[in-house]
């Protein structure tokens, strides 16, 4: 709890810091006078001046402003009109609004970069056997598959973009959703590998399609692997502990023994040996498994009677014991050049698409569950500083990019509306009315306000289990 509250407080932290220091330092690059840095609203906390500027923090850490002299908010001496926002011409007003989300992009930029050149341990995209029926099933793929590479299918179903090399699991979701939200459906190279040794396989590379055009874009969302039908990656259906007392242990079972038949059938992953236990009975009746099992090179039978447990409100057949070799991770890392390109290039992709999924869930394409709130990025800030400081990064990328993107809606109370404020002045030849201005901003602050609204709401759903 304390890590996830630090990681929280720092990730917001240094967005809004970045943020307002882009807006700050193109104040000054302009010869704005910034009367106020703050990092946070309310109560002041801490302050300092340094040279003609308060630098504060404040009780309420969620954003910050930089408030700049302007004749609009107070008199302003004669000697310092030169000095305030409102007398600066347009472009550099423009400047001073768009460096604040510029700044969280290329922030994101060197974050991205700074995880490619680290490297990081992710898992393989080494698949399990997919849900019968799914579209994953109906695709031709199996367990011990390896995706190589995917390819998106043109919207005229005739052409193809490249082939997207694929590293790892992460790679492969961030494809599946870009091509589920374009509607288009994904080529899969794929190979078999029993071994996972990545030595020349049983069989050689096939090509599938995958039908993501079939999603609606309104179930894309965090659940969307598991619409494709994907069960995770492939785990060896090995026994990794045998809880004392339990039924495994009790007919024998040891950490290490490799599943090759329950009741005559073979397993072809921990998935689906969990699945084929669970179900181990008839109407509540328990039914003894029939194990062969591997161990130190010798086949064995083992017998197993499973104990009835409730799951979920379910009754489901247990042997009390740990199923599952640890699954296979690959190490992905990139050279300097490559590493920043790859960095630019996630950048542009994530702005993009959050800018599509925005527009779809305007247009009630997308489902409005996709709002996330301070909850939900406190739960990951903490997850990700769990598994380190690398994942901690790649996690305050993707959220400073989604700052960056958000900022820039033309929306009154955001940089993206004073923006098209300017848009206006610059076509028309004059500033918006103040009457207008008013109105607009009340529109402005009752959107954002049904925005946050709704992000904590979906924020509570996700934590109760109701999304």
């Amino acid at each position: 709890m304390l890590l996830t509250v630090l990681a929280f407080l720092v990730t917001i932290g240094v967005l809004v810091v970045i943020h307002e220091y882009g807006h700050y330092r193109a104040a000054l690059a302009c010869d704005v006078k910034v009367l106020r840095f703050s990092v946070g609203f309310g109560r002041v906390l801490w302050r300092r001046m340094h040279g003609e500027t308060e630098f504060v923090v404040s009780a309420l850490p969620l954003g910050g402003y930089v408030k700049m002299l302007d004749e609009r908010e107070g008199a302003v001496a004669p000697s310092e009109l030169s000095r305030a926002f409102n007398r600066k011409p347009l472009k550099q007003r423009a400047f001073i609004v768009a460096a604040g989300p510029a700044a969280n992009l290329l922030l994101a930029v060197l974050l991205y970069a700074c995880v490619n050149w680290a490297g990081v341990q992710e898992l393989r995209p080494w698949m399990a056997q997919p849900k019968a029926e799914s579209l994953a099933d109906q695709a031709g793929l199996q367990a011990r598959d390896e995706i190589l590479s995917v390819a998106q299918v043109g919207a005229d179903d005739a052409s193809e973009e490249g082939w997207q090399a694929i590293r790892s699991m992460s790679d492969l979701q961030w494809q599946f959703t870009q091509a589920a939200l374009a509607g288009r459906d994904l080529r899969l190279q794929v190979s078999h590998n029993a071994s996972g040794t990545g030595e020349p396989q049983q069989r050689g590379s096939r090509t599938l399609t995958l039908a993501l055009s079939r999603i609606p874009a309104a179930d894309v969302d965090a659940k969307l692997l598991d619409r494709i039908g994907l069960t995770g990656p492939f785990v060896e259906p090995i026994i990794a502990q045998a809880i004392a007392g339990g039924p495994a242990e009790r007919a024998g079972l040891k950490a290490g023994d490799r599943i090759l038949q329950i009741n005559g059938q073979v397993p072809t992953d921990a998935a689906q040996l969990r699945q084929l236990i669970g179900a181990s009975h008839d109407q509540g009746q328990i039914k003894p498994i029939q194990l062969k099992v591997l161990r130190g090179g010798q086949n064995l039978d083992i017998t197993v009677t499973p104990a009835m447990k409730d799951v979920d409100g379910k009754q489901l057949a247990r042997i009390e014991a740990g199923i599952g070799s640890p699954p296979a991770v690959v190490d992905v890392s990139y050279g300097p050049l490559e590493g920043l390109t790859l960095a630019l290039n996630r950048t542009w992709d994530v702005s993009r698409m959050s800018l599509e999924m925005l527009g779809k869930m305007v247009v009630g394409q997308a489902s409005l569950k996709n709002l996330s709130g301070p909850l939900t990025i406190a739960d990951y800030a903490g997850r990700s500083a769990e598994m380190g400081w690398v994942h901690y990064l790649g996690f305050l990328a993707l959220v400073s990019v989604s700052l960056g993107v958000l900022n820039l809606l033309p929306l009154p109370v955001l940089d993206g509306g004073h923006l098209m404020y300017y848009l206006f002045e610059g076509l028309t030849g004059r500033p918006i009315s103040e009457v207008w201005m008013e109105r607009l901003q009340r529109g402005g602050v009752a959107i954002m306000l049904t925005m946050m609204s709704l992000a904590l709401y979906n924020d509570l759903a996700r934590m109760l289990g109701s999304h």
